[in-house]
Order: C-alpha cells, then structure tokens, then sequence
C-alpha cells in the first residue's frame, strides 16, 4: 500500500459505487573552476589527453515528468544502491556506444519493487526494478533486458505504445463514465489492460534481434538473452495461480511474453554472433553488486506473510480470513476468497477530527449505504464505526476505524450475505492491533545473500537456507539460473534469500 497510507493528505477523490463490479470496488477510490593553471606549465607542451565525451542527454517534457512521477508512484519509488547503480550506468555505457545510435541518450532509474519488471519511455528513459536485479544471474543477462527495452526507444515501439495508452485512456474513460452494466465495464477495463500491457509479437522480435545484436557488439555474451527469458518463465511457473491485481506485480512476461518461440529465437540470433560460451558474462562483478539486495516486499512500506498484512513504519496489523489471498497494491491492500465470492479492501481515508465517523459513512463517498444500519463501535479500544451497504450484484460491510491521526477503512463485498462473510468481515476487523515493539524490530526485508557453495552442499539443503519464500528449491534454481537436473559444484557462488 505505497501511496495510499499518504492519500488522505490529498483528498478523498472519486466516490465509490456499490452497484458495480466488486472489481471496480477494488481497483476505484498516482567542478569547480581550475584557477590559474599557467604558473605550473614547463617549456615542454602538456601531452595531449582526450576529454570523454559528454554522455547524450534524455529529452525530457511535462507528459514524460508527469509519467516518470506516475511509475515512481507505483512501483514503490527509486531504490537507492550505489553498487548497483554503478554496474547499470556502466552496463549502459557500454550498449550505447556499440549500437548504431551513440546519440540516443538514456536514463536508467532502480525501482524499489519486487516485481521482475523492465520498460521504457519513448525519450530513453529505461526502467529496471530490484526484483528483475535479484533474478538475473550476471551482467550479460542485464545487459540483454536493458538492450532489449533500448530496442523499443530505438524502433520508436515505445512512441506506438503511448499513443496506444492515450487511446486506451479514452475507451476505459467512457466505458467507465457510461455504463452500469458491471460485466462490460469490467470487460472493456480488462481489454484496455491487455492492449497497453503487451507490444506486438512482430515489435518483440524485432527488439530481441537489434537487443541480442547490441549486447553481442557490446561484447556481452548473447545468449544472455534466452536465458533470461527462460529464468522469467520459470519464475512466472512459480506464480502461477496467485493472480495479482496489482500493476507493480506484473511481471516482465505479461507485456514481454517469454514463450518458447522466443527463447529459440535469442538463441539463434545469438549464433550469428558466437558460440555459446563466447561472450563476456561478467558474473562475479554482479553477484558482488546485487549482494545484500533486498527481495520481495520492501517492510517499511507495509508487507503481506500469508494471511496477515504489517505496517511497521505504521505499527498496526491484521488478519484476513481462512481461504483469503492478500495482495498489497499501490491503492490498497486487497483480499480476495478463494472462487471469488468475497472480496475485501482495506486503505486509508482523510476524515476531518471534528467529523464522527458514523457521519463520515453517512457523508455519500459510497453509494446504497443504507443510514438506519450506522453503528458507533470500539475495535480493541479504537474508535470505529460501521454500516452497510447495497448493490445490484454485491452487498457489503465498511468499517471506518480511527487510528491516531489516521482513518483506515474495511470494505467487505459478498455475492450473498451468509454468515460465513458476516464471520469473516468481523473476525478481520477484530484482528486489527498495534505492532509489539519487538514486532516491529522482527520485521526486517527479505535479501539477497550471495554465499560461496562448500563441501557436502546440494541444492537441497542450500534451499533449505532459504527464509520467506515458498517452493524454496525450485525458487533457488530459478535464482542461480540451474535446470532441475542441475547440481550445484564446490566454490560456486550463489544467492540465497534470507532475513
């Protein structure tokens, strides 16, 4: 819940409908002078030294600051490393001066999001986040993403897409502001979503032959390329089933789909340029940059660890129901029931002081409230209130609780009102409490580790190393770039996660 927990300070925004889609529900509510040098010259002329050349600058406009700002938003703002940044610029350096456009200048900005996520603006500006960071094996392999997405700036594939976005903007701005029909609306959302997540098959392949091609010029090795994409499917195997609603989970694979095509693809355009073997991979300098980086959730913006959801930079908690799944959105956090019957959706809300919370459900942010339901209650000593609400296809429960200076809000959907989802919306709310000082403390990030592999090490008992992640052998395979057969050797250096 990135920018959420500070939305309050900027207004509430749009209301809320209880008549359509519980989707829309969820997704609804962004050097100093030299001096005189002439005193210290000899007889002898200076020999002649060659001043780098300036790096190109990134033009930039409102419409790309405005949307710099909307990613920064999104994707949990920039991740401040200084290895890190240094082995991207360089990596960067050394692509733009063996492509055919040393002219083109780039940007590259770290996201601090788990997410394995890549793309560009038309003006070359590259974005790379820490979760793609963390899955990549070496240099070569970031080299392949980053040349690929300077192939989209370079084949003005990014230019297409925006217009493609404005467009898509206008569609969903319509179909949103005309339609009560929640299957349309939901429809038209999800297909305008589809478009702007995905470039053509035909701008893919391009952009993986001119991508491959620069990183080989670059003297990388080429077949960084299919590896990595095979890593990225890989990876998307291990989430398979665990649907996110949130644009900062989208992986790398939804608009750069990583399909077996593909992979032979890179791999026979890498053979027109060598061996396999035969390019610079540059691992240990990159093991030793993503070292200690941190993966998964970032604590200090609010993390999810199964049914539970903590804010320690906030200090509160809570639980969701058996059988729910927790994702914490740039919006809010968002529950779904397993078959999708219930849904639920906790944020944060401005309401005035002087404003009782019962009024404040009453005041027609949501629509179909019914008044005579209001009650004033007390959540494990905090002030709260609650009501219901009703729609053509949902019914809901909204609790509003004050917490300090801060009013968060529980938004319950059920198909049908049952005692089950009346149970359940009680029981999370009940489950909201401060953050023990010891919890708090307990609540540090994931991170990268990279540790050198001894005697008697296997993946097995390596993965068993592993903190915080579920299938922790395979997702140490997909880590270290290891086929399921594969064994790890003595000296080998690898990542593990730990806390």
């Amino acid at each position: 819940m990135i920018g959420v927990l500070e939305q309050h300070k900027k207004g509430e925004g749009r209301r809320l409908r209880a008549a359509p889609a519980v989707l829309c529900l969820l997704l609804g509510t962004g050097l100093a002078g030299c001096g005189d040098m002439g005193r210290f010259q000899t007889a002898t002329a200076p020999p002649t030294v060659a001043m780098p050349k300036p790096k190109p600058a990134v033009a930039q406009t409102p419409a790309t600051e405005k949307e710099h700002e909307r990613i920064l938003a999104s994707y949990g703002g920039t991740y401040d490393d200084p290895r890190l940044e240094a082995l991207v610029s360089k990596t960067v350096d050394r692509l733009v001066a063996a492509s055919d456009r040393p002219d083109q200048g780039y940007r590259v900005t770290i996201l601090n999001s788990g997410a394995v996520n890549a793309f560009a603006l038309p003006n070359g500006q590259l974005y790379v986040t820490r979760g793609l960071l963390a899955l990549a094996s070496d240099t070569s392999e970031l080299s392949s993403v980053l040349s690929h997405e300077m192939a989209h700036v370079l084949s003005k594939h990014a230019a297409m897409r925006e217009d493609q976005a404005r467009q898509a903007a206008i569609v969903t701005r319509v179909v949103t502001d005309m339609s009560n029909d929640p299957d349309l609306t939901a429809l038209a959302l999800a297909k305008t979503k589809l478009t702007m997540a995905s470039f053509s098959r035909n701008q893919e392949f391009e952009a993986d032959g001119l991508g491959v091609g620069i990183s080989a010029k670059a003297h990388f090795d080429p077949y960084g390329a299919a590896r990595f994409l095979s890593a990225m499917e890989r990876n998307a195997e291990l989430k398979a089933g665990k649907s996110s609603l949130d644009p900062r989970a989208q992986d790398f694979t939804s608009s750069h789909p990583a399909t077996p095509e593909r992979v032979q693809n890179a791999q026979a355009i890498a053979r027109q340029y060598t061996a396999p073997e035969g390019g610079e991979r540059d691992r240990e300098s990159y093991l030793a940059a993503i070292d200690n980086l941190v993966y998964g959730e970032d604590p200090s913006e609010g993390f999810v660890r199964g049914r539970r959801f903590l804010h320690p930079k906030l200090g509160f908690t809570f639980q969701a129901p058996d059988n729910f799944t927790l994702d914490n959105t740039a919006q809010a956090v968002i529950g779904v029931r397993e078959g999708g019957s219930q849904a639920m959706r906790f944020d944060v809300v401005r309401v005035p002081a002087e404003q009782s919370l019962g009024d404040y459900l009453n005041s027609g942010w949501m629509e179909g409230v019914e008044k005579a339901s209001t009650e004033d209650i007390t959540i494990n000593g905090f002030p709260a209130a609650s009501a219901t609400a009703k729609g053509d296809q949902w019914q809901f429960k909204v609790y509003a609780l004050r917490f300090g200076s801060d009013v968060y809000r529980f938004i319950f959907a059920t198909r049908q009102k049952s005692t089950e989802s009346e149970r359940n919306a009680r029981e999370t709310v009940n489950s909201f409490r401060r953050l023990t000082l010891e919890e708090i403390q307990a609540a540090r990030p994931l991170r990268i580790k990279v540790i050198t592999v001894q005697p008697g090490d296997t993946v097995e008992s390596l993965s068993h190393r592993m903190a915080g992640v579920d299938h922790p052998a395979e997702r140490f395979r997909v880590l270290n770039g290891l086929d399921r057969n594969a064994q790890v050797k003595v000296r080998d250096r690898v990542k593990i996660v730990t806390d």
